[in-house]
């Protein structure tokens, strides 16, 4: 699979500083000199609608980053950006119903629960808008109408994050994924478990941080042979890890993690937390408005074909020094 390198190219780009945003939307202004409020420059092109329609669960930090990044490269582009989420996969095709019944110009759209978005997304094509995917949906987007995926591919990250754990001798892992049906999150414990075969999954309600803190120690109380757990986002990460340590297991169960936020980083650079796997959201959405303005443009797609990869990185202890202000302002 060939690889496509966003991030050099996103972080020269997306100079221009975020305008004032409204709940939903995002716009670009313009100043009498043709620049924005902030002193950099929008694109002179017509303006565009685009919607980005995402799973996010409210608390998720991880939508935070993904947005600003959207955000950024909409004021940029010319572009009135309309966010909604939900991760309950029905309302989530509602609302992209709702995008096509505005006649946005332009589809962003996490792929988390495919089957069904299947129907809503072939109507959007149907009607003439370009549709790209992000995040979630490696592997159903070419089959659901978008002409280009930017994301990390799950199965790869859970392998590599298998292969860590297994380097520091690892054998019994949970695998804590807090939605159940989100085909991301299946991937990547499948990608842990084919590493490290005795990995174990653990389902936890990821809208309530309570439950999942009671539910991980509850697991790790009945399981005492496991050696490590794995959280699938950094606010889940975090809420495992004081689990961890109100047991007093710190010394004899691992911590990882996948995602980022400058807590996590932090964590990770005190050695509370082995490592995590970055898929860098930011870049996820800035790609993603982006790639449907450069479409609209000059019918450019960019991609050609195939998915543009955003991760995985492995961030340790050794790295996470060096992303952590990044992470603080929101950018990893």
């Amino acid at each position: 699979m060939k690889k496509f390198s966003w991030r050099k190219a996103a972080l020269v780009a997306a100079v221009v500083p975020m305008m004032a945003l409204s709940a939903c939307s995002s716009t670009g202004g313009k100043t009498e000199q043709g620049g924005t409020s902030g002193g950099g420059q929008v694109a002179t092109t017509a303006r565009m609608k685009i919607a980005l329609v995402t799973h996010a669960a409210p608390g998720d930090t991880f939508w935070d980053i993904l947005r600003k990044g959207a955000e950024e490269a909409a004021a940029k582009d010319n572009v009135e950006l309309l966010y909604t989420s939900d991760p309950e996969g029905g309302r989530q095709s509602q609302l992209i119903q709702q995008a096509i019944d505005q006649k946005v110009d332009g589809i962003a759209v996490t792929l988390a629960k495919p089957d069904a978005l299947k129907d809503v997304l072939k109507k959007a094509t149907e009607a003439g808008i370009p549709v790209v995917s992000l995040n979630s949906g490696a592997d159903v987007w070419q089959g659901l109408g978008a002409f280009t995926h930017f994301g990390s591919d799950e199965n790869l990250a859970g392998a590599a994050v298998g292969e860590k754990l297994t380097s520091m001798g690892v054998k019994r892992p949970i695998c804590v994924i807090m939605e159940q049906g989100n085909v991301a999150l299946d991937s990547r414990c499948a990608g842990v478990k084919s590493k490290i075969p005795a990995t174990e999954n653990l389902f936890v309600q990821g809208t309530d941080m309570t439950q999942v803190s009671s539910t991980v120690t509850a697991k790790l109380q009945a399981t005492p042979e496991a050696d490590a757990i794995i959280g699938l986002g950094a606010p889940f990460t975090l809420t495992i890890n004081k689990a961890v340590q109100s047991l007093n297991l710190q010394d004899k169960v691992k911590v990882a993690s996948f995602d980022m936020n400058g807590e996590l980083a932090q964590a990770i650079i005190d050695g509370k937390v082995a490592f995590t796997v970055d898929q860098q959201p930011w870049l996820q959405g800035y790609g993603a408005i982006d790639a449907l303005w450069q479409a609209k443009r000059a019918g450019i797609h960019v991609g050609g074909g195939q998915p543009v990869l955003t991760g995985p990185s492995i961030v340790d202890k050794a790295a996470a020094p060096d992303v952590l202000k990044f992470a603080q302002e929101g950018v990893r």
